[in-house]
Formats: C-alpha cells, structure tokens, sequence
C-alpha cells in the first residue's frame, strides 16, 4: 500500500458526510475595514477589532484563486479553543465570539472580536521537531537561524529542546528567517526575550496535549502585540495555517502524514511553478483532501464535531 493510499484509509471521507458549507474568499462589510491579509480581513468595530477568517489559502506567501472549504471556520474555532486552554500562560486579544446583529450571519464561527493591539514587529516561530524550512537550512549549514544542531539529524528528527527561530513580518513577498539577536535589534531586548520565553511555554504545553490527542505538533508560529505596555497573545494560535501537525501512529512508522496545509506545499514542490505570483490552479482533489485535513486536526484536537460547534453559533 503506497503513502497516498494509506492517507486516503486515515482521513477518509470527511465531506462527504458533512456536505460542502459556502466557500467565502473575501468580505464586504460596510464597516471600516482595517487591513486585508492573506487569509484574514480586519475591520474596526467600536473601540475593538473584527477579524474575519476567510477560506483563502496562502502558500508561499502567495494567495490562491482557490478557497479550502471549511478553512476560515476551522482557523477561528481552534484559535478559540486554544485561546481558552493557554489563557493561564498569557492574556490574549480575544474578547467575544458573538457577531452583531447588523452583520451577516456567514460570519459566525469564522469572526472573533478582539483587543486592538500594536503588533510586534517580528514573527515567533517554535520548532519541535527538525522539517520545512529548518531542515533545508540545517543541510546547508548544520544550523537553524544561527542555532547550531547536532549533526546526523533526519527530517522530521525530534529535537532534544525547542529552538526559537523569530522571522521578519513582510507585508508582502516572503517572511525570512533572522537570529534572535537581529529580532532584539527589530522590536528591542526585553520585548524579545518576552516573547521568547512565551513562545516556548505555549509550544510545549499545546506540544504535550496535542501528543495525547494523537498528534505531533511539530512547529509552529506566534504572534504578539502591545496592549498599552503589556505584551498579549494576538492573531491565531495552534491552527493548521499557523503550526504543523503530523498525525502520531504514522509518525511512529517513520512517516510525516501532515494535518494541515503541507499537504498543498508538497502538491506544489512537485509542479514547475518558482513560487511567484500568480499561482498555479489547485486541483479538485487536492482542494478536497486539504479541506479533509483541516477538519480532522479540528476533531482529534477537540474531540468534537466541527459542524456541532459551528452550529451552536449559528442557533
């Protein structure tokens, strides 16, 4: 039995049984939008923030033509699952789930009201486990963002603590990797050390929960902003778009079966397109599974139906 085939067996057929909801790419909400990013669409409600996750996929820094149905629902709903658990380990900008009546009712369960914050000027990216981007550094260097590794290591290899490797934050094009010193020389020392010190706290406690749920969470990103000098957790947390997720039984075998969209990077490693505006068309398929994929991280996670939880908001 090949890789595909055996995919197919773990996440089969999840859409099939829940039927396709509408597909929402973008908003147009007659409210001051604030900012429109890859994915999600910010708009100023009183003296907070509307955050709208739509179904659009990034890649590679690049947007898609294509939604993943399902996707924004998923990104939010976790996020506020994961908001809940971590609240202990720092404040976060969530504020309230309930949307206005005055707007529509497909942004329940993929809008959150939340804090407004000064974001940090950096990215926060923990890694578990030595793959992506990391991997392909340590095989030229033997290092990752100035983190010497020890040698031997494979993709996918276990890595004896966490490493914190912070990123430039790019508007547009391609966030880049930087040493923690250069992220001191962005956003300042104590900021940095802050919110390194937070990133891996939050990494191990969602590590460790997410093992008992039968999943590897291999590495993933924070961001943080200032809410007057206070530094709270902001933006999404422990997604699929935000983290890497590889389910453990396969794991264990020697093989990184990804729940999230890793699925789409390898579908796209294997096509001639250079990683530049504008993309390539998604297939059919790989739409389906990538969906698939989202929504089983959504149940191993939390144990529950997504379609149950969008409905409570929607009652």
């Amino acid at each position: 039995m090949d890789s595909e085939e055996r995919n197919i067996k773990i996440i089969s057929p999840f859409l099939s049984k829940r039927g396709i909801m509408e597909v929402i790419m973008t908003t147009d909400l007659d409210i001051d939008l604030v900012k429109k990013g890859k994915v999600r669409e910010t708009y100023k409600i009183d003296d907070n923030l509307l955050m709208v996750a739509t179904d659009r996929l990034s890649a590679f820094d690049v947007v898609f033509n294509e939604g993943i149905p399902y996707k924004g629902t998923v990104l939010t709903m976790l996020s506020k699952f994961w908001f809940g658990k971590t609240k202990e380990i720092i404040e976060n900008h969530l504020i309230s789930m309930d949307i206005p009546d005055n707007l529509p009712a497909y942004l329940k369960g993929r809008s959150m009201i939340v804090k407004e914050t000064v974001p940090l000027k950096a990215e926060c990216v923990v890694r578990g486990y030595i793959t992506g981007s990391g991997w392909k550094e340590y095989q030229k260097s033997g290092s990752v963002c100035g983190i010497k590794l020890p040698e031997g290591l494979r993709n996918g290899s276990k890595l004896e603590e966490p490493i914190f490797t912070p990123s430039t934050k790019a508007e547009t094009g391609h966030d880049e990797n930087i040493s923690f010193e250069k992220m001191i020389e962005i956003v300042g020392k104590d900021a940095a050390e802050e919110a390194r010190t937070k990133s891996i706290e939050l990494y191990k406690f969602a590590r460790d929960y997410a093992e008992s749920r039968g999943l590897v969470l291999a590495d993933t990103k924070f961001e943080f902003g200032f809410l007057g000098d206070k530094l709270i957790l902001i933006d999404e947390i422990f997604t699929p778009d935000s983290s890497r997720y590889w389910v453990k039984e396969e794991y264990d075998k020697g093989e990184l079966l990804s729940l999230d969209k890793q699925y789409v990077r390898d579908f796209l490693e294997k096509t001639a397109w250079d990683k530049n505006p504008p993309p390539p068309a998604l297939p059919e398929d790989v739409i389906k599974k990538t969906s698939e994929r989202y929504l089983k991280s959504y149940e191993m996670l939390t144990g529950r139906s997504i379609l149950e939880d969008i409905k409570s908001f929607k009652d």
